[in-house]
């Protein structure tokens, strides 16, 4: 796969080639970079699969890009077993801004004049 966008490597965080599936992960996290997110409500609000979601939480986590933690419930009292939430880091926050920031001017449509009617002469 080519390489979509690259930023410079910050000390915390590995330079990531972000595809376009990557950035709307990223994008979740960047809407709140204080809150845990789990996988289940990745999968609703990105419509990503498991399958193409967790090896993706798993390539950021070992770059340094997110954490992965469990969730500090009584699971008993809870009645489920505790979730694995992962948090953007701090470093990866401003990383993440600039690249799809980057990714976004790449997808972003030519400039072009006024776009006229066909056949149209004015």
């Amino acid at each position: 796969m080519p390489t979509l966008c690259r930023s410079p490597t910050l000390s915390a965080v590995q330079d990531l080639d972000i595809t376009p599936k990557m950035a709307r992960v990223l994008k979740v996290f960047l809407e709140d970079p204080d809150q845990p997110r789990y996988g289940f409500e990745l999968m609703k609000l990105t419509g990503m699969a498991s399958g193409s979601l967790y090896p993706m939480l798993a390539k950021l986590e070992g770059a340094g890009w997110l954490t992965r933690g469990k969730e500090n419930i009584d699971p008993q009292a809870a009645g489920r077993p505790a979730r694995m939430h992962y948090r953007i880091t701090g470093a990866a926050v401003s990383a993440a801004r600039v690249q799809l920031a980057v990714l976004s001017e790449q997808y972003r449509p030519p400039k072009t004049g006024r776009l006229r009617p066909q056949g149209s002469t004015a």
